[in-house]
């Protein structure tokens, strides 16, 4: 009967223990910051790649792919520019992909829905005529959080800095 009591009281004890570790989880600042910095990364990286993939033979869906991804002055320079890029890619007809290599948040404000990411890229166009031409890159990104999820703001290429010798 002691035994009983015992193994009831420890398996209670533990219940109780593992109840409050999950409400503990649950309701930690820290995972709900790194849940919207994984959010904010995974909306960053997809941006940059969508901004940096575009085929001629499909131009109105790339250009509505480039739309959905940004917002404020980034979203209206290609809206009011779309026409002029459109006939660019339609004369040159080249089909440019991009391959995300590797993405960091460089700085998150959950409060005020800003982020940063920085994203190394392969993009590799190819031309009607030789050889594709492969370069690698890094761009730097802002985004703003929208009542649709996280889209770029800006982007432009990461600058390039001296190193220490």
């Amino acid at each position: 009967m002691l035994a009983a009591l015992v193994l009831a009281l420890c398996a209670a004890g533990a219940a109780g223990w593992g109840g409050w570790q999950r409400y503990q989880a649950a309701n930690d600042d820290s995972a709900s910051f790194a849940q919207a910095r994984d959010d904010a990364l995974a909306a960053g990286e997809q941006a940059v790649q969508n901004m940096n993939t575009l085929d001629h033979k499909t131009l109105e869906q790339g250009l509505d792919s480039w739309e959905q991804s940004t917002t404020g002055d980034l979203h209206r320079q290609l809206v009011d520019g779309r026409d002029a890029f459109a006939r660019q890619i339609t004369e040159a007809k080249t089909v440019s992909t991009a391959k995300v290599l590797s993405g960091a948040v460089t700085e998150l404000d959950e409060r005020a829905g800003r982020a940063g990411v920085m994203v190394a890229l392969r993009v590799t166009v190819t031309a009607p005529e030789g050889e594709p031409a492969v370069k690698e890159s890094r761009l730097i990104g802002s985004l703003t959080r929208t009542s649709e999820g996280w889209k770029l703001s800006a982007l432009g290429q990461a600058p390039v800095g001296a190193t220490a010798g």
